[in-house]
């Protein structure tokens, strides 16, 4: 059993202003073949693009094998802003290697935009360039829908029985699609299931996906379901199809459905090409970010900062340490911007500061308090943050070396005992400030796939020159942590590094930073059946 397909999800920015939730459907057609032996494996990667040109990866579409007429069932999500001018770059590429950067990837082509001219039009198609110039017929086409306020959570389960077999030395590889029809009558490819290999009677592995994914919300909108038999150079065969919708799935009495080969109708024999079964379906409602803090959910915020010694000597300008009244450091601008939207959330405005990586007494500390009281190391406002680091500068050795797991544990532990109060919903919020790579990686990983079951966020962000690509093992969008047979349960880490956002304003990097904790705590709020509770209670 294998998947050519790998989801996943994409979380959007959050925003003061008045906005809407839309959601590109992306695909290309007549892509150059950047394979020897094979067709290319495109990829999309969506760049936001600032006044000065400068463009910032956002979100990547997943890799499709073979195919260079790729639809992409990942829908991207992005905040539309209609007094903003947003401007987009939409890049392709041929992924040839499984390395997270694209500069070693084959270039098929890009394309600029605004997000406005996307939204204004149904079906946004553009040729794809490079360097100004048209590249063949390659074309890519956006598609923008406002997201649905009425979301709900879908786990489904499908099998088959008696489908065609299709491979002339094995039986069939078959795997599901799906897509939700557009008001124009087309259908958007909104999913797809793993291939089973050789058989004639699947059962595919249970799924989870959104009512605003599978239907934009409407639960009577049209829903296709296609069959193929999966091969390997990206030819796959039709088996057959038929059409849904999740009324019908959730409520109806229809459990199964004849999978129709439109090409076979003629044969006056033909009834079908197979039955697909619906095994088993489970809808929840999810509810928005706002109703769970409108609902009192607190949320807790935590600061980790890092004292090694690659930050250099605080007393020379070059250290990334070194406080200048005239020139704020990394550390204290970024503690300033991410510190300033989440105050806001936190009624108490009692922040817990904790270093790591520096000696205190001759010993190496991997979670001390900023403000030097082990048994209160809170901290008042973003202010109290800066203060106690600040201070925290004079009586720490830098040290070494840059080791997570601790902090994240520290902070883990609270997360865990919050789970045992029903009375009360918190969430945790932990901002690692650090200038290195991580040393205890194994561990790290280990600590966040134990904290990926609690209600926690992890945000990192790096300052200074160094190379975090080793960063991506911990945030990334395609793939869930693995470490052994342990699995996260969910992705609740965002990287960013400081440099990306050195000549932007402050609100950039605190939307940057802060883009996926709402849909971390939906997510994990969704996954506990834990609905908002009244702030009266």
């Amino acid at each position: 059993m294998a998947t050519p397909y790998p989801t996943a999800g994409s979380g959007p920015p959050v925003s003061s202003t008045p906005s809407s939730k839309v959601e590109l459907h992306i695909s290309c057609k007549n892509l150059c073949d950047a394979d020897v032996f094979s067709k290319s494996d495109p990829i999309v990667a969506i760049y936001t693009v600032d006044n000065g040109g400068k463009a910032v990866e956002y979100a990547r579409t997943e890799c499709i094998q073979n195919n260079l007429n790729p639809e992409f069932s990942k829908a991207i999500e992005m905040v539309y802003r209609f007094e903003e001018v947003q401007k987009l770059k939409f890049s392709v590429y041929d992924i040839d290697n499984v390395s997270p950067t694209l500069d070693d990837d084959a270039f098929l082509g890009s394309i600029e935009c605004t997000l406005g001219e996307v939204v204004s039009a149904s079906k946004f198609t553009k040729p794809l360039e490079s360097g100004g110039k048209k590249i063949g017929s390659s074309t890519i086409t956006i598609r923008a829908e406002e997201l649905s306020q009425n979301n709900s959570k879908i786990d489904i389960k499908f099998s088959a029985v008696g489908l065609d077999k299709k491979d002339f030395l094995g039986k069939s590889d078959p795997y599901l699609e799906f897509a939700k029809e557009n008001p124009d009558g087309s259908f958007t490819i909104v999913h797809r299931t793993e291939y089973i290999k050789n058989t004639l009677n699947p059962v595919w592995p249970p799924f989870t996906i959104t009512s605003q994914a599978l239907c934009s919300g409407d639960p009577d909108r049209k829903i296709k379901v296609t069959c193929f038999d999966w091969d390997s150079d990206g030819s796959h065969d039709l088996i057959g199809e038929f059409t849904t919708s999740l009324a019908e799935m959730s409520g109806g009495s229809v459990k199964s459905w004849p999978c129709i080969n439109s090409k076979k109708l003629k044969k006056k024999k033909y009834k079908n090409s197979g039955t697909v079964r619906l095994e088993r379906i489970t809808v929840t409602k999810i509810y928005s970010f706002l109703e769970y803090i409108m609902g009192g959910c607190q949320m807790n915020f935590t600061v980790g900062v890092d004292f090694t010694g690659s930050n250099g000597n605080p007393l020379n300008p070059t250290s990334l340490h070194f406080i200048d009244p005239a020139c704020p450091n990394e550390y204290t601008q970024a503690l300033t911007a991410v510190g300033a939207v989440c105050q806001d959330y936190d009624s108490d405005k009692l922040f817990p500061a904790l270093g790591f990586g520096g000696k205190i007494g001759g010993s190496v500390s991997f979670e001390f308090p900023l403000n030097g009281n082990p048994s209160n190391p809170y901290c008042l406002g973003v202010q109290g943050v800066i203060q106690a680091y600040q201070q925290a500068l004079t009586t720490v050795e830098l040290w070494g070396p840059t080791n997570f797991a601790p902090i994240i544990r520290h902070v883990a532990n609270f997360a865990e005992q919050a789970t045992h109060n029903p009375e009360v919903q918190q969430y945790f919020i932990l901002l690692m400030l650090t200038d290195g790579a991580i040393s205890d990686m194994v561990a790290t990983k280990q600590a966040v796939i134990a904290a990926s079951h609690l209600p926690m966020s992890i945000i990192i962000v790096g300052v200074g020159g160094a190379n975090f690509d080793a960063m991506n093992e911990l945030d990334s969008d395609d793939t869930k942590l693995t470490v052994g047979s342990s699995v996260a349960s969910r992705d609740i880490v965002q990287f960013v590094p400081f440099r990306d956002f050195k000549h932007s304003s402050p609100q950039a990097l605190a939307a940057a930073v802060l883009a996926e904790v709402p849909s971390q705590l939906v997510e994990y709020m969704t996954e506990h059946r834990l609905t908002p509770m009244n702030r009266t209670q």
